[in-house]
């Protein structure tokens, strides 16, 4: 069922999103070396080795652990005519604008939530515990944190019938703009004003990873930025400016955030 969806591109879903991927890891990491914003508190080497290391270590577990991923709940869906948008009678490309949106808003309420229960909260940590924020801090997710999201993304593509199209545009664009947002890149004020209208720029999200409680409370969208405006959870700048702002977790502020097995054992920790 997958291959027939993309076979007209003569490409498979995975290929696809690799493909996006790739690029938009390349493009931002150039312009990161080209427009920094901030100075980095740590070596880069160290801390990518140990972003890509977790992010190789949550596709392998994927792979092992996740029979069927969200794009194949869509096609099964859509077979037996599950969920709220295979019920009514809609314009397939409204379908699809509407179940991008609900699935967007899926992944803010996500978000909002591991901030708030705190078993999610050991799992999300180790995201907010790298102490610089770049292109690579998009990567950084415990693979338990990954398995959890996925299942969450399939229960919502079931109840409410996300065509498979819409949650293949969706995590593609989910992950090109996790790239964007972290990267550690300098926009100028009046493309920050007006990208932000929609979407969450990098100044945005970089105020979600200071320590400071209030700030890392807040601006939890990943794509589309009406979430945090209509939830009452916007902050528009940190209160110390994007330079000199300190970024991660206050009880973590050493060189452990740059190691990998420290980074995959930090939910199962006693504080």
């Amino acid at each position: 069922m997958q291959d027939s969806l993309f076979s007209f591109l003569g490409l498979d879903e995975n290929s696809l999103r690799l493909g996006v991927f790739v690029a938009t890891f390349v493009i931002m990491a150039m312009a990161e070396w080209a427009l920094p914003k901030r100075d980095r508190s740590q070596p880069k080497g160290r801390r990518w080795l140990t972003n890509w290391g977790i992010v190789v270590l949550d596709t392998v577990i994927v792979r092992l652990l996740m029979p069927i991923l969200p794009i194949g709940v869509a096609l099964i869906a859509a077979e037996h005519g599950w969920g709220v948008l295979n019920w009514i009678d809609l314009p397939a490309w409204l379908s699809v604008l509407i179940a991008f949106v609900i699935l967007d808003f899926a992944i803010w309420l996500q978000h909002l939530l591991s901030h708030i229960i705190p078993v999610f909260w050991r799992l999300h940590q180790v995201h907010h515990a790298d102490r610089d924020i770049d292109v690579s801090t998009a990567l950084r997710f415990h693979p338990i944190e990954i398995l959890l999201s996925l299942l969450y993304k399939c229960v919502w593509v079931i109840v409410f019938g996300a065509p498979a199209i819409a949650v293949f545009l969706f995590e593609a664009i989910l992950n090109a703009a996790a790239l964007f947002n972290h990267a550690n890149v300098r926009l100028s004020k009046r493309a920050d004003a007006v990208l932000r209208v929609l979407v969450v720029t990098p100044d945005m999200h970089r105020v979600h990873h200071s320590v400071t409680p209030r700030e890392t409370n807040s601006n939890y969208g990943f794509n589309l930025s009406i979430w945090d405006r209509m939830f009452g959870t916007y902050v528009a700048q940190p209160d110390a400016g994007h330079e000199a702002m300190t970024i991660g977790l206050n009880q973590y502020q050493s060189e452990k955030p740059g190691q990998l097995l420290w980074s995959i054992l930090l939910p199962f920790r006693n504080r």
